[in-house]
């Protein structure tokens, strides 16, 4: 709950009464979840290695309630990488793409990185590539269930995220690589429309960065076990063994040391929201934090959406742009100059820690409205984003 805090001045922008309870809206690392001490991190086979009896157990634990609260269809496999997110993903690309064309769909910072990958650093023969500016979706319908396809659940600094799989072919013939590490845990997914999903701990969850998450369809594991790229593939983004899949990586063996710490904050987290109601609870929590938010942002006259498109706007992770003509008069180096005072003020408040738009993106501010969050910080944040910005303003 928000606590009440009076800091009123004697000016006509005076602060608001309230405070957020827990100031942190980071888009990554998100917020740890509600309740989260050290001490419940206390049982972690710490000064262990990881191939021991305990450490695989626990590992093997991690792996197994990501498959019950994601609520995977039978067959689909979990595993733990390194490189978080962005080193799943490349294992994925690296270990099962070339055996047929590919097409990807780039409109986010990482959703672009995915298309440089596959493009400059493969490099893909046959590659077809849509890419759009932040803020919009490419066009899906050009999907082509007889190719490989490779996108993004939802952009973290782009603010667009795909409403539903309906788009892509069940009865594909290429497989579908999803990057859903700001997506997974916070919406439902149609695992029928998914071959392999990836994200990382330090999203949804709030769990520690440098670990990411591979699940992998049983279509996705015939593919390791029938094809092999010709490139060389590095060890640590290596799905073989032997020629076929690497299955010990589904069993709680790993491509390189994990930290049991970091481990043991997973399984916390995973405990969490399996006791609040599992996923169909965090569903309705991102729900209910988006919502919250919507009303401040559809009564602002400074700040409104990235992505103009009402049903493809991120519910997760909230992207706003300036949107007052004084501002649309600024060049970008100016506008990011008031981004930061904007942040700076909030900062100093502990009213809001963490929301600046990524810099690869356009200037504005980036909430973030995943499970972790509560509602009434969400609700008690608006009017300090609007004190913020007349101060800022002023100063400008």
């Amino acid at each position: 709950m928000a606590d009440s805090q009076s800091a009123a001045v004697d000016t006509p922008n005076s602060k608001p009464m309230i405070r957020p309870a827990d100031p942190r809206f980071s888009c990554g690392p998100v917020k740890k979840h509600p309740g989260w001490t050290w001490e419940g991190l206390s049982e972690a086979p710490l000064s262990r290695t990881h191939r021991a009896g305990q450490a695989v157990a626990r590992i093997k634990e991690a792996i197994d309630r990501t498959h019950a609260l994601l609520e995977l269809p039978e067959g689909y496999h979990v595993g733990i990488l390194p490189g978080s997110d962005t080193g799943a993903m490349e294992a994925a690309m690296w270990s099962l793409l070339g055996q047929r064309g590919v097409d990807v769909f780039g409109w986010d910072v990482f959703g672009k990185r995915w298309i440089l990958d596959a493009r400059d650093e493969l490099p893909l023969d046959d590659l077809r590539i849509f890419e759009t500016p932040a803020g919009q979706l490419p066009d899906l319908a050009q999907h082509d269930g007889k190719r490989d396809t490779v996108f993004t659940l939802n952009g973290t600094a782009a603010g667009v995220w795909v409403p539903d799989l309906d788009w892509i072919d069940p009865a594909r013939e290429g497989l579908t690589l999803c990057d859903a590490t700001s997506a997974a845990f916070a919406v439902d997914i149609d695992w029928s429309k998914i071959d392999v999903l990836t994200f990382s701990w330090q999203k949804c969850l709030g769990g520690e960065a440098q670990h990411g998450m591979l699940v992998m369809s049983p279509r996705a594991i015939e593919r390791l076990n029938s094809y092999k790229p010709a490139w060389p593939i590095p060890g640590l983004l290596q799905l073989h063994s032997g020629g076929k899949a690497n299955m010990a990586v589904y069993e709680g063996s790993t491509l390189n040391t994990p930290s049991l710490m970091c481990v043991e904050d997973y399984v916390s987290s995973l405990k969490w929201a399996s006791r609040i109601g599992g996923l169909p609870e965090l569903v309705r929590r991102s729900e209910a934090n988006f919502a919250a938010l919507d009303a401040w942002v559809k009564q602002s006259d400074w700040l409104g959406y990235l992505c103009e498109d009402e049903a493809a706007r991120s519910p997760v992770s909230v992207t706003l742009k300036f949107t007052d003509p004084r501002i649309a008069v600024m060049d970008a180096e100016a506008q990011w100059a008031l981004t930061k005072r904007i942040c700076s003020l909030l900062e100093r408040e502990n009213a809001a820690l963490d929301i600046s738009m990524h810099r690869q993106s356009v200037p504005g501010i980036r909430i973030w409205c995943g499970p972790t969050i509560e509602r009434d910080d969400l609700a008690a944040l608006g009017p300090w984003l609007d004190w913020a910005w007349r101060e800022a303003l002023d100063a400008a």
